[in-house]
């Protein structure tokens, strides 16, 4: 149900409230109403009576009759009661003090009229009333009855009713403010929990949703913010591809340029020192040794050099795979070879725990041995005493994904170090420029896969590389 549409059943609703209430306290108040008047007509009917029969006996009449009755009748509004003959003397009365006067006939006149002054029987009382009745037998008038009424009761009835019908209509009103400062709260909360939303949006937080708690305008509102900003998260993330896209553009010039300032005086220092090693070491003699160390050192530092450039140029150059489908444990088989003999200069022992029956994976061969490599160097590197690293695989039926994981037996990474492993240039060995794990990131992402760590300081790192088992299916 829409907004508008709530409102509206909501004032609806509150209106025939107020409209019922009314109405049964109004029926109350007139079934109240009849039946004091039904009471009163009723103690007037007798009071007639008893002043006809007065009036028509034969015998003396009786004062203190119409005195005792007149004790309960005046609960009823009947305040006096007198029986006038046809000379307008008062022959009878509840009130002895007044037997034997004069009344004028002309000014009584008959039936029920209201009087200015009276007689009234407290202060509270309100305008009086006279009912005069002329008392007929056969086809002679005997007299008048004359009955002094306060409707003091009937009054009282309309009064409670006002008062009544007054306190209802405070109280639905009182009601109505109630369930408008809740309706207010109701829909204003969500609107300014939005207001602050915006704000952090604007302030440049991004991680910001709104809870869609109902379907009408202010869900929708909610629904639309939170598109909104899924849709500033994608065009941010697309801004920062697009910026590594151009880091990496110029990236890459720059590595051409060293490639053709630095490659080449690398190769030929190292040709250089094989010529001379070859020249020297015949006529060295007892310092051969110390040559063969020498030139040694230069080599690896050469080759070392290369290295760092081969991986500047690397990450600046775009990715272009060339997938194939693979048999993984034969692919670790010959990539060992390249490594081995680094690893055993390090004390460094490879344990493979990948099944015979694991199915072929779809990889670039070329750019997963260099993040294999990397994995195995870093690990290795990470053991200053010597180790085990644990190559494993496997395969998950359900996902439809491979889970390549190299565990080592190092000293960790630093909790603080965790999130910048993978960030260019970040590297906490002496002799490296940080570009060896970006790089593999770079190639797993292109593979439609992930990279996860974890370490755990004095006791190992495990990398976990989680790929799809085909590139054209998604994502891992």
């Amino acid at each position: 149900m829409k907004l508008n549409s709530k409102l509206i059943m909501m004032m609806l609703s509150l209106l025939v409230l107020a409209i019922l209430v009314l109405f049964v306290l109004n029926q109350f108040s007139q079934n109240d109403l009849v039946r004091e008047i039904q009471e009163s007509s009723n103690e007037v009917s007798k009071a007639i009576q008893l002043s006809v029969e007065d009036l028509t006996s034969e015998s003396d009449v009786e004062n203190s009759r119409l005195k005792e009755y007149l004790q309960q009748a005046r609960k009823k509004g009947i305040n006096e009661i007198n029986i006038i003959d046809n000379d307008g003397e008062i022959i009878n009365s509840s009130d002895p003090a007044l037997v034997g006067k004069k009344r004028d006939l002309k000014k009584i006149g008959t039936g029920l009229k209201a009087v200015r002054g009276g007689r009234q029987s407290g202060a509270g009382s309100l305008k009086p009333y006279e009912l005069v009745v002329p008392v007929i037998v056969g086809d002679e008038q005997l007299g008048y009855v004359q009955v002094n009424l306060l409707l003091d009761n009937i009054r009282e009835i309309q009064h409670d009713n006002f008062l009544r019908r007054l306190l209802a209509t405070s109280l639905l009103f009182m009601f109505g403010i109630m369930l408008t400062f809740f309706l207010a709260q109701r829909y204003t909360m969500p609107i300014r929990r939005l207001v602050e939303g915006v704000k952090r949006v604007s302030g440049g937080d991004l991680t910001v949703t709104m809870p869609v708690e109902t379907r009408d305008e202010i869900g929708e509102l909610a629904e639309s913010f939170n598109e909104m900003v899924e849709q500033l998260r994608e065009r941010e993330h697309l801004e920062k591809r697009l910026y590594e896209a151009e880091h990496l553009s110029k990236v890459g010039q720059l590595a051409s340029g060293i490639a053709h300032e630095i490659r080449n005086p690398l190769n030929y220092i190292s040709l250089a020192v094989d010529h001379l090693r070859s020249e020297l070491l015949p006529i060295c003699g007892e310092r051969r040794e110390e040559l063969l160390e020498l030139t040694g050192k230069i080599k690896e530092e050469v080759r070392r050099a290369n290295y760092m450039v081969l991986n500047f140029m690397n990450y600046g150059r775009p990715l272009k795979l060339r997938p194939a489908m693979v048999d993984y444990r034969a692919f670790i088989t010959r990539l060992l070879p390249l490594v081995q003999e680094k690893l055993t200069e390090q004390r460094v022992t490879i344990v493979m725990e990948i099944p015979d029956d694991l199915p072929p994976v779809e990889i670039d061969q070329e750019l997963m041995r260099n993040c294999l490599v990397n994995f195995i160097t870093n690990a290795a590197q990470s053991m200053a005493e010597g180790g085990r690293v644990t190559l494993g695989a496997v395969y998950d039926h359900e996902t439809e994904s491979f889970r390549l994981t190299v565990a080592d037996e190092g000293g960790g990474i630093a909790p603080e170090d965790m999130e910048k492993i993978f960030q260019p240039y970040f590297t906490t060995k002496e002799a490296g420029i940080g570009l060896g794990l970006a790089i593999t990131e770079r190639i797993v992402k292109e593979h439609r896969g992930a990279i996860q760590v974890t370490s755990e300081p004095g006791k190992g790192t495990l990398f976990t590389i989680v790929l799809p088992r085909n590139l054209q299916r998604g994502e891992a």
